[in-house]
């Protein structure tokens, strides 16, 4: 028996057939239980261990169905339109579904029903493991059925029962208006849920991918080199059913479903629509590397799945004399950047962008690869520089146009924040003969500036003054961009910071 406090009351939370046995109830004090049965066995409730074991649940019952749903502390509801006859019929799935949670230590209830609000009061109130109500049916089964099975407040049954009304086949041919009148319209609006009268939805807790393949395995499997073979197969049927749509993979999830009823999930992403099975099998290959020690087997897993869960339009490529598609430079780049991505996540590629900004360290914000070429088209394609040489890279790929950064001449590397030096600089607005950085003292043979730069006097958090920047080198030959805060006014001495390095 599991207790949970209410109104600073224990009572009880759930029990098992031993203690319906006994008479007690849900809601009993356990005060008041312990004095009818001294010897019963209280434990508290675990309300965060149970909502975790129910969503295991609801991923283990994606191997009958996408469409699986929460409902409430103690159920689950399946959607199985369409999927019945992969597992042998209905009841076929419906012995399936109770003899595997058995099988996984659970005394389960199932009912099966057209209509949602009928399958919860059969799994409920049927008295039976599992029951399969026909289409036509749902008005002969809910007649025997206590008023819970109407999913309605405790308070409206207890106002029901005060005028005999008991039992769900009390109301089934009473007048509506009274009833609604008196009890409230969610107590019609439920009896016709349940009956079909009114369509009830239910809100998959996952989204419901738009492609997917998936295999069966009679036998279960453990290795890992067996997956990534098994993964392969799968890209080249999914391919097909791309081709037909026109369409490429944006980000894909690969379902491993274990024999105990435990779901791994492993996605990933890409920065342009994708089809090639042996490109899809190269960015999980990444991931693998980094769970290989963490993805358990256990007893093998016995159900593999691959799912496309966004597509996008997919331009077709020329092909050589081979029949092979023409693999340009930019694919082979994004295809670089999004392995990068899937063994070290979206922040290990970061693209600059331009700001609107004429600060220094807020002129280029940073943003993941991904994120980057599914910006809106610009005027101009973006161009960057790799290994030194300017590349079109992914500009190509995303088809944006080019944007020219007109600025002075900047430093190469620019310090994330400004740094505190001290420098000793004529009066009042020469520039530095000497400065002293991170406990090095360095002393300034050439020095250019001073270049201004105001604040932005309409943003809250702007600079408090404007800066002088200089480029300086030092007698070694290094450069360095510093800039002054303030100016000497006689009362206060303005602040250095190094701001950047030049090559």
């Amino acid at each position: 028996m599991l207790s949970h406090r209410e109104d600073n009351t224990q009572r009880i939370a759930a029990m098992n057939e031993a203690a319906e046995a006994l008479g007690l109830r849900v809601g009993l004090g356990i005060a008041d239980a312990r004095a009818m049965h001294p010897d019963l066995e209280v434990l508290e409730a675990d309300p965060v261990g149970d909502e975790r074991l129910l969503t295991r649940l609801a991923d283990w019952c994606d191997h009958f169905t996408p469409l699986v749903a929460i409902d409430g502390y103690d159920g689950l509801l399946l959607d199985i339109s369409g999927c019945a006859h992969l597992f042998g019929g209905e009841d076929a799935l419906l012995q399936e579904v109770v003899r595997r949670l058995a099988a996984q230590g659970f005394d389960a209830r199932a009912g099966l029903a057209p209509t949602p609000g009928m399958a919860w009061a059969a799994a409920r109130f049927s008295g039976r493991a599992a029951v399969n109500i026909p289409a036509g049916g749902e008005g002969e089964a809910l007649t025997p059925m206590p008023l819970a099975a109407l999913r309605i407040a405790e308070e409206a049954q207890r106002k029901l029962e005060s005028v005999g009304l008991r039992r769900v086949g009390a109301l089934l041919n009473a007048p509506r208006g009274p009833l609604v009148r008196r009890f409230g319209r969610l107590l019609v609006t439920r009896l016709d849920q349940a009956l079909g009268l009114v369509e009830e939805a239910i809100s998959p807790r996952l989204p419901v991918p738009p492609l997917s393949v998936e295999r069966r395995l009679g036998e279960p499997i453990s290795l890992l080199d067996d997956i990534k073979d098994l993964l392969l197969l799968l890209a080249r049927t999914l391919r097909q059913d791309l081709e037909r749509r026109g369409e490429g993979v944006r980000q894909l999830t690969l379902s491993l479903f274990r024999v105990d009823g435990v779901v791994s999930r492993i996605s990933v992403s890409t920065s342009r629509p994708l089809r090639e099975p042996q490109a899809i099998a190269l960015l999980f290959r990444e991931k693998f590397a980094v769970l290989e020690d963490s993805l358990d087997p256990g007893q093998g897993f016995e159900l593999v799945r691959l799912a496309a869960a966004s597509t996008a339009p997919y331009v077709e490529k020329q092909e050589d004399l081979h029949g092979d598609a023409v693999v340009v430079e930019d694919e082979r780049f994004s295809l670089m950047v999004d392995r990068l991505r899937a063994r070290l996540g979206d922040a290990a590629v970061m693209m600059p962008t331009p700001a609107e900004s004429h600060i220094p360290e807020r002129q280029a914000e940073f943003m993941s690869f991904r994120d980057w070429v599914r910006q809106p088209a610009r005027s101009g394609a973006h161009r960057f520089v790799m290994n030194g040489r300017g590349s079109g890279g992914a500009a190509a790929a995303v088809q944006q146009e080019e944007v020219t950064w007109s600025v002075s001449p900047r430093p190469l590397r620019l310090l994330a924040r400004p740094e505190l030096v001290e420098a000793a600089a004529e009066v009042p607005e020469g520039p530095p003969f000497s400065f002293r950085w991170r406990k090095a003292l360095y002393r300034v043979s050439r020095a250019e500036g001073p270049e201004r730069i105001e604040p932005e006097w309409w943003r809250e958090a702007a600079i408090s003054a404007a800066r002088d920047y200089f480029r300086v080198e030092d007698m070694e030959g290094r450069r360095f961009w510093l800039f002054r805060e303030g100016t000497y006014d006689g009362e206060t001495m303005p602040r250095w910071y190094l701001h950047g390095l030049f090559p």
